[in-house]
Parts: structure tokens; sequence; C-alpha cells
């Protein structure tokens, strides 16, 4: 069975990687000289993916750069963190175990790592500290990745994804200074920082207040435009042997209004739908599929909304822009003007919808449609046929 030329739901580095030519070529640049970078923008926009691609390029292109990539998603202290960053950095200095105990026995001077291996010694390595002593060297897993460079004469690019989960830790703010502290002195380390919360991230970056506030470049990546999306399409299609119509390759990133993650999907459910050529048929029952696949999740997102909350997005969905007005607090329910100013803020905040220009839109573009469908009765105004 031949495989489909578009990829969702996990990272996209190699042939179904879209366009960011400038974005790569930017950090792949930061990255190289040793310019720290915060990557930050709306969930499934593609940062992990241009991570990867770029990453990818090092590794084939520079021996002296060492990667270490991890996934802060499901570490939940500051022991964990420290426990898996020094696991990370010594496994990334070499492709030997043996190396890593020798490298573990020598670079701390003041904490006593617990070394343990599995089965496969190269996949399943493990460090751990006694948590009392890690709170007083904490500066010494920290400062590792400097040491161990200054040490084999390498450098290594530190990639932490979902970098704003370290905030719930407890005591986090005196540890962000310390990461600063001891981050911004290292010369062979460069650090690259993206996650899922835009707003968290861009509070950690962009705050003046803040530790990490110019601790290096932040980049704020955007979508790809249209017509790469429909140079892609097509592309995907005839490597493969099919075909689509210009009027469908144009509508794909339209309806998901360049969103990465739903172009993708949406590619790909035309695609499989397709025997020859795609066209409107093919284009409406793949949509269906997309709303179908994504409804529990939709279903779930809505519960969580209280009731002025949704009344609010509903006043979204009729293109409302002046939520605290008394004819717009009366037509939608909204509450008081504080709870509607606070229910706009929090739909802000976690990334619900967006302020663009004066108006406001849902960040999920197949989210809307399907808000659209359940409590406006509205098709999708995208010209393809309906059923």
């Amino acid at each position: 069975m031949q495989s489909s030329p578009f990829i969702y739901g996990t990272t996209v580095s190699t042939h179904s990687f879209a366009n960011r030519e400038k974005e790569r070529t930017q950090l792949k640049s930061n990255l190289l000289n040793g310019i720290n970078t915060a990557l930050i923008s709306p969930r499934r926009w593609g940062k992990s993916s241009l991570v990867e691609r770029v990453i990818e390029e090092i590794r084939k292109s520079s021996k002296s750069h060492k990667i270490v990539q991890i996934d802060l998603f499901s570490v939940s202290n500051e022991q964990e963190f420290l426990e898996a960053f020094a696991r990370e950095v010594i496994k990334a200095s070499s492709t030997r175990y043996q190396e890593w105990i020798k490298t573990t026995k020598e670079v701390f001077s003041r904490l006593i790592p617990q070394i343990s291996f599995g089965i496969d010694p190269m996949s399943d390595f493990s460090l751990s500290f006694e948590w009392r002593e890690l709170q007083k060297h904490r500066d010494e897993v920290l400062n590792l990745p400097e040491r161990i460079a200054a040490g084999k004469k390498i450098h290594f690019i530190i990639c932490l994804d979902e970098f704003q989960n370290l905030s719930s830790f407890n005591d986090y703010e005196d540890f962000e200074k310390k990461m600063r502290a001891v981050w911004q002195r290292q010369k062979r380390v460069t650090y690259c920082f993206y996650g899922s919360k835009r707003h968290m991230m861009s509070h950690i970056f962009n705050n003046s207040s803040k530790p990490f506030y110019r601790f290096g470049d932040v980049m704020s990546l955007g979508k790809i435009s249209s017509s790469d999306w429909q140079q892609f399409i097509q592309n995907g299609f005839s490597k493969t042997g099919k075909s689509i119509e210009s009027s469908i390759s144009s509508a794909i990133p339209e309806l998901m209004k360049n969103h990465s993650w739903y172009v993708q999907q949406l590619s790909h459910y035309v695609w499989n739908n397709t025997r020859k050529k795609a066209g409107d048929s093919e284009l409406h029952q793949a949509l269906n599929e997309l709303l179908n696949a994504n409804t529990p999740f939709y279903i779930k997102e809505t519960e969580s909304f209280s009731a002025t909350q949704l009344n609010l997005l509903k006043a979204v969905v009729r293109g409302e822009t002046q939520f605290m007005s008394a004819e717009v607090m009366r037509r939608y329910s909204l509450g008081t003007v504080r709870n509607a100013g606070k229910n706009k803020k929090l739909l802000i905040d976690n990334d619900v919808i967006q302020e663009s220009e004066g108006r406001y839109e849902f960040l999920d573009p197949a989210y809307e449609i399907w808000f659209r469908k359940v409590f406006f009765r509205e098709e999708p105004a995208s010209g393809i046929a309906k059923s």
C-alpha cells in the first residue's frame, strides 16, 4: 500500500515538510552560531517539525555539534528535570555507553549520581541523585553541558520542548533565575526553547521582568502561505501518481486557514479518498471525515467552557468585537462587563481565540467549522459540493 505524502499527528522533518525556508535558515544559523532561540506560535503550527528538520540538517553537516532533545511534557518537578537534563546531555556526548559511565564519574565533583542500565544499555540508561544534595548543587547539573563540551572540544545544542511546563514547579521563580544565571555564561552550549502554550512562552521570553527576557532570539512562527500550501499539495498528489483539481488544492488551505496540522490532515483525507483525480466530492467527504475524527475532542473542549464563555464564542462567530458593549452583552448573555472581560482574556490566554487586526477569530479552524455546524447549522462557505 502506498504511503500518504501528507503527515499529521507527529513531527514532519523530511518529505512531508512544507516550505519554511526562511525560518529554517534563520533557526539553523542561530543554533550553529550560538544564539539561543525561543520559538513562539500557537499549538500545532509546526514548531516541533521545524526544529526536527533543522537539527537533522545540523547532524548531517556538523560532527562537532551534539544535539540534546528533551520533551518536558511529562516532567513534573525540578528533580525529574535535572535528572533528565543530565542523562540526555551525557548520552548525547558519545555513542558508546562505556563512555557515558566514564564521563559520569569524571564530571561530578559535588554530586554522587546513581547509574542504572536495562537490558539494552544504549536505550535504557538513567541517572538519579539524592534530592537534598541535588537541591544544594543543582548548578553542577545545569552547567554539565558546558563542562563536557569544553573537555571534548564539542558544542551542544539543547532543544527543550514544552519549556513552559517548568513554570508549574514549586519555587519555579528561584529555579528560573538559577537557570538563566548558569546558562548565560556558557560558551559552548546553545539552547532552543519551544512549547505549545503560546502565551506562557511569550510571558517567559518577552516579559522584561522575567529572567529569560532577552536571553536570545525570539522567533514568532507564522503561517505558511496559501500559494506554498497549494504547490505542496499538488506535488504530494503528483509524486504518488494522483492529481488534484487546482480549485481543490486551493480550497484545502482556505478551509483550514493555512493551519499546518489541519492542512496536512485534510490533504491526507482527500488523497486517501482519491483514486485518480480529487474533486469536490472527495473534498466534501474528506472534510466530513476530519470533523468526525475530531468531534470527541471538540465536544470535550466545548464542555469545559462556562455558559458565558460559550456565548462569547458565539459572538466571535458572528463577528462581534465590542464584547463589553451593553447591546452585545445583552444579545449574547455575556454576563457583567467584568465577566465578559475575564472570559475574553481567558479564551485568548488558552489559545482558543486570538485578536487579529481588530477582529477576533478561532485559532483552531476545524473547531470553528464544527462549532458553526453544531450551534448555527452553517456549512463551510467554500464552494464545495454540499450533501
